[in-house]
């Protein structure tokens, strides 16, 4: 594994909710800014936390639905899953420091 998964309104139940590692999920767009400069870190995470995290990516112009759903009303917004059910959140832009330690609570 070791690289991130790319879900859609269609298999983010199968890919996320029904997951049986803990998930985070990145809410991105293409025009973000913000959400290109967290992407590098995400996929270093992917490789880092392999079998103990997965991690997935959403675009939110694409999959309206699920964002809505979730009531997404800035991006980056990272949503940490566990058992189907958000455990964290994260809005922004942050360090991997920030990121690693919200992470490490739930894996």
């Amino acid at each position: 594994m070791g690289k991130y998964v790319e879900v859609t309104d269609a298999t983010f139940d199968q890919e996320v909710l029904k997951s049986e590692l803990p998930v985070i999920v990145d809410f991105w767009a293409v025009w973000c800014a913000p959400c290109r400069m967290i992407a590098p870190i995400l996929e270093e995470l992917a490789q880092e936390k392999a079998g103990k995290l997965k991690v997935t990516k959403i675009d939110v112009d694409s999959n309206q639905e699920t964002a809505m759903k979730f009531g997404i009303r800035s991006i980056p917004t990272l949503l940490i899953f566990k058992n189907g059910n958000i455990v964290d959140q994260i809005i922004g832009a942050v360090p991997k420091s920030m990121l690693v330690s919200k992470i490490e609570k739930h894996i």
